[in-house]
């Protein structure tokens, strides 16, 4: 089972450009298009949607591949 993890949640993840961080936009718990491409989910296995904080680009990840960054709040 994978980490769970909640709409609004800053996170980090791997990319091909290095370490990425964002916040969580969305959660997918069925297969869904994105990119042209069949992303698998389940209740099990949930799918986020994350915005990049440098980028926004949109990236869709597992929870196994994300690690929640503490808040940044002052």
């Amino acid at each position: 089972m994978s980490k769970r993890f909640a709409i609004g949640d800053h996170v980090a993840w791997n990319s091909e450009a290095g370490r990425v961080s964002g916040t969580i936009i969305a959660i997918h718990t069925s297969d869904f298009d994105y990119k042209g491409h069949t992303h698998r989910a389940s209740p099990d296995v949930p799918q986020y949607e994350i915005r990049s904080d440098r980028t926004d680009h949109v990236a869709a990840h597992k929870g196994a591949a994300l690690t929640l960054l503490d808040g940044d709040a002052s």
